[in-house]
């Protein structure tokens, strides 16, 4: 790290009745204890971690590339809504120059030990990514196997109902709104009902 470390500070609790007290005081002490410059502080009062949207979050994230170069929460989970994308950030923040660190777990980027947990971190998350692929893969063949129909199940379509809506002067879209089905599905079916036609 060089010496001038300005500091980003995330704070989030979910309810409105809980206090930030805790995270700032130890966030605060951790910054104190390294000599780093603290910025600004960002703090999601009453703002569920499962929300996409958390305003302080989204203002954090716009300022980081200009504003910090380290990126300070009392706990990753209070940042991070998954695994997957706590990897997916810090690697972006790692092609900007921006680290990241836990004031109370080993997450730390300004470090060796930081930076290797944060390897094997990504890897376990890469690892996962992979498993979920290969369990949905054999799914899908297994149930190939035994003729079960994966996705959506299939729309069954009155081919003479669908002559009469169209020759009625129907356009496809109102066509699918009344059948509560897609448009391409009504338009594939109609291809098909004039192939045959023909």
């Amino acid at each position: 790290m060089t010496a001038a470390v300005r500091v980003l500070r995330y704070l989030r609790v979910s309810r409105a009745d809980q206090n930030v007290a805790l995270q700032d005081d130890e966030t605060a002490e951790l910054i104190t204890r390294r000599g780093w410059s603290l910025i600004d502080t960002y703090i999601d009062h009453g703002v569920s971690g499962s929300r996409e949207k958390r305003p302080e979050l989204d203002r954090l994230l716009r300022d980081v590339r200009h504003r910090g170069n380290v990126v300070v929460v009392w706990k990753a989970d209070r940042l991070f809504r998954s695994l997957k994308a706590m990897v997916t950030t810090l690697d972006e923040w790692a092609s900007i120059g921006v680290n990241f660190v836990s004031a109370t777990e080993a997450f730390d980027t300004t470090t060796a030990q930081g930076r290797l947990l944060m390897h094997l971190t990504s890897a376990f998350a890469e690892f996962e990514r992979n498993l979920i692929i290969e369990r949905t893969k054999a799914g899908i063949a297994a149930a190939k196997r035994r003729n079960v129909h994966c996705g959506r199940p299939r729309v069954r379509l009155d081919d003479d109902q669908l002559r009469e809506l169209r020759a009625g002067g129907m356009s496809v879209r109102k066509i699918a709104q009344s059948l509560h089905v897609g448009i391409s599905t009504v338009q594939r079916r109609l291809l098909t009902i004039a192939e045959v036609a023909a």
